[in-house]
């Protein structure tokens, strides 16, 4: 399966505060590099999403795809 690109619908009428949709990345970001410093290994973590979202519901390279993009995520949503 080749690189994917996940797209992000807003909803006009409500729209999220830029704010708080900046926040909600950073704490994402961090939360990932926290996860990537412990014990775990990728496809441990793989495992234990697949299994918490459920098997039919997402694949394991669906969540490698999101786990390999995690690392960018402040760098492509958030500027300085």
């Amino acid at each position: 399966m080749g690189k994917q690109n996940i797209r992000v619908v807003k909803n006009e009428e409500n729209p999220e505060s830029i704010e708080l949709l900046a926040q909600s990345i950073i704490s994402v970001s961090e939360g990932f590099e926290k996860l990537q410093k412990s014990q775990l290994t990728q496809r441990a973590i793989v495992v234990l999403l697949q299994d918490g979202i459920g098997q039919g519901k997402i694949t394991k390279e669906q969540i490698r795809l999101v786990l390999d993009n995690l690392p960018r995520l402040k760098a492509w949503y958030i500027k300085k």
